[in-house]
């Protein structure tokens, strides 16, 4: 069994930043972000593979967000910069039982409670 806990989400200003951290119990595994905006559908955000040297984005975060881990204290983290109102959302982490890229929400087994995340226009 592995337990998520996100930290980070808050209130900002649109142009702003803010990183998430996501900490996690046992093993280490592919970690991804996905977000859930009101009335919308949750959809993938960000993926890091176990090495962390395959990370993956959304084409709406790209070259805005960067997802990063360290194994060694079993977190990984989500730098948001150049944030919009359009980001505004509850971000969740999720751990996924394999050593590959998972862009897609079914591949994870384990997922974290959200933290919100709102940015002001």
């Amino acid at each position: 069994q592995v337990q998520l806990v996100e930290s980070g989400g808050g209130l900002v200003q649109a142009g702003g930043s803010l990183r998430l951290s996501c900490a996690a119990s046992g093993r280490s595994y592919t970690m991804g972000w996905f977000r859930q905006a009101p009335g919308k559908e949750r959809e993938f955000v960000a993926t890091i593979n176990r090495s962390g040297d395959r990370p993956y984005y959304a084409d709406s975060v790209k070259g805005r967000f960067t997802i990063s881990r360290d194994n060694a204290k079993n977190t990984v983290f989500l730098q948001m910069n150049s944030l919009k109102p359009e980001d505004t959302a509850v971000y969740t982490c999720a751990a996924a039982v394999t050593n590959l890229v998972a862009k897609i929400e079914a591949q994870y087994n384990y997922w974290g409670q959200g933290t919100q995340v709102i940015v002001a226009s």
